[in-house]
This record gives structure tokens, C-alpha cells and sequence, in this order.
């Protein structure tokens, strides 16, 4: 029984490891991406307003009580 437990308690720890080096290894890669992003070309105009569209009307339908 105490075996199984040893075991089951260094697998977790080896996990934990190597998740701990995936982290810091994919955070290490994304610091070091040296490329930009780019913007759209598209441009969005915003009006301010709340637009109350179909799906929306359809869920306020839906809540009433």
C-alpha cells in the first residue's frame, strides 16, 4: 500500500515539474517572438448606442417571468 502511495506522490511531483518547465519554456518562447502584430484594415464605426438586435429581443422574451 505504501508503495503505491510513493509512487502515485512522485508522479505527481514529476508532473508538476514538467509543467512547471512547460510554462516557463512557452513563456520564454513568447517574450522572445519578435514579430508585430498588425492592425485590420477594416473600420469599425461605433455609435455609442445599444442596439437591441434579434437574439437579444429573443433571450428578454425568454427571462420574463
Amino acid at each position: 500500500m505504501s508503495e503505491d502511495r510513493q509512487t502515485a506522490k512522485a508522479d505527481r511531483r514529476s508532473f508538476l515539474k514538467l509543467a512547471g518547465w512547460g510554462a516557463l519554456s512557452g513563456g520564454a518562447v513568447l517574450a522572445l517572438d519578435k514579430s508585430q502584430a498588425e492592425a485590420s484594415d477594416t473600420s469599425v464605426e461605433s455609435t455609442g448606442s445599444y442596439r437591441e438586435t434579434e437574439h437579444i429581443q429573443t433571450y428578454y422574451e425568454s427571462a420574463k417571468f
